[in-house]
């Protein structure tokens, strides 16, 4: 193997490492905003919207060191395997969409001082616990590289949609009956959104996974996933 070629498989699985970390970051702070939004505690949820600046400065760095990669890769005429190149790609993709879980997982931390006094729905804490079953097999797909698991976690995202419906089927219900308040019924639809946005970022990295190992393009559409054709 060529030197210009190690060096940049070696500094590629830096960055790839420092990914799979700020994977299982966001999953930690998502595993806590969940817990703060059931228990109300606002200073435990102050505490984790305060984790964000760690997140957003590991997500520039990655965002970074992954430019510096590719531009010394076109200054050097480093050539590289389809995989490598699919990799450092993915890495740009994955890092983005990691620190938009993240973003979800904050709003709904800001949000736990608007809860005082709101029973939190059963559905909702099923919900949350399928949104979190399904970013961590994200990152485990991530760090695995592991394509199978990565389509599980794609055939999971119908799952957190039918939860949100069932929620929001129920708080409708519940404001038509009058044992719910429109207020409590519109934090409860923006906290599901919040998780719904969050498992479609974990898909999308699952996506990714797809991607840089097997080189298959899949898109959601109304009936599911599908792969496109590649040639």
């Amino acid at each position: 193997m060529p030197k210009d070629t190690e060096q940049f498989e070696t500094r590629l699985g830096e960055i790839r490492s420092d990914l799979v970390a700020q994977g299982w970051r966001v999953l930690d702070i998502c595993e806590r905003s969940f817990n703060v939004f059931f228990t109300g505690d606002i200073d435990a949820a102050t505490e984790v919207v305060s984790l964000d600046d760690e997140v957003d400065r590991i997500d520039v760095q990655i965002e970074k060191d992954s430019v510096e990669l590719l531009g010394k890769i076109a200054r050097e005429a480093i050539e590289l395997s389809e995989s490598n190149l699919r990799q450092i790609l993915v890495i740009v993709k994955a890092n983005n969409e990691l620190e938009r879980a993240a973003d979800c997982a904050i709003a709904i931390a800001e949000r736990v001082k608007d809860r005082a006094g709101i029973d939190v729905p059963e559905t909702f804490r099923v919900m949350a616990n399928s949104v979190l079953g399904i970013i961590r097999d994200a990152c485990n797909a991530l760090d695995k590289q592991d394509a199978d698991l990565a389509k599980l976690v794609l055939r999971s995202e119908d799952t957190v949609r039918g939860f949100k419906a069932t929620l929001l089927r129920d708080a409708e219900n519940d404001i038509a009956s009058g044992s719910m308040s429109v207020d409590c019924g519109f934090l409860l639809h923006e906290i599901a959104s919040q998780c719904e946005n969050a498992a479609d970022h974990a898909t999308n990295i699952a996506e990714q996974v797809l991607y840089a190992v097997t080189g298959t393009i899949v898109r959601h559409v109304e009936s599911g996933w599908i792969e496109l054709d590649n040639s």
